[in-house]
């Protein structure tokens, strides 16, 4: 049974998902349609060998679903109170949402905690769940703003370390690549 997280985590979401046990995948080997899956960055100009692993990963992906890339500026306003950056990252964020439909998944240390297969299982209830399209927002130097923190379905973390927003983007290509690999069944993933 799947529990249904309703309250707010430390990360200031309140969870509107109900996220997988640890355990066995029930939709390894189906059909799982594909569903279009957007990454959200704020920061600066990446560097060349990080835009090159994530147009390998980009590249991998699409065999499996729609992805998008998408990059938001750090400090679009060139605010010095880092408030006023926070503010101002957060409602460019808040414009990249396409609907209301679309379900939001911030990346934050303080986050729910997920393996790679209850990651798997994540996509594929969204799937089952009706989610029209998944926005992973990686936020930035400070963090992810209030707006963004109350629309998102979920908090989840990659580490409990603090990443810089590229070494993050590069660990969620390869989680997301290795979630559709274990939904679709292929040799990847090795428990």
């Amino acid at each position: 049974m799947e529990a249904l997280l309703s309250s707010s985590s430390s990360s200031g979401v309140t969870a509107k998902y109900s996220i997988p046990p640890p355990g066995p995948l029930r939709f390894t080997g189906q059909s799982v349609r594909p569903i279009p899956v957007r990454i959200l960055t704020v920061g600066k100009k990446r560097s060349a060998g990080v835009q090159l692993i994530v147009d390998d990963y980009v590249n991998k992906l699409s065999h499996y679903c729609p992805v998008e890339d998408v990059r938001v500026k750090s400090n679009p306003k060139s605010a010095r109170d880092p408030t006023v950056q926070i503010e101002h990252e957060d409602q460019a964020c808040m414009r990249c949402i396409k609907s209301q439909d679309e379900w939001v998944v911030l990346l934050d240390e303080r986050g729910l905690e997920l393996d790679s297969i209850q990651t798997a299982s994540f996509i594929g209830n969204a799937l089952i769940d009706g989610a029209p399209s998944l926005l992973f927002c990686i936020g930035g130097p400070y963090g992810h703003g209030r707006l963004l923190r109350r629309r998102a379905n979920v908090s989840i973390k990659l580490s409990s370390l603090v990443l810089n927003h590229e070494v993050a983007l590069v660990v969620l290509m390869e989680q997301l690549y290795r979630a559709w690999t274990i939904l679709k069944g292929h040799k990847y993933h090795h428990h």
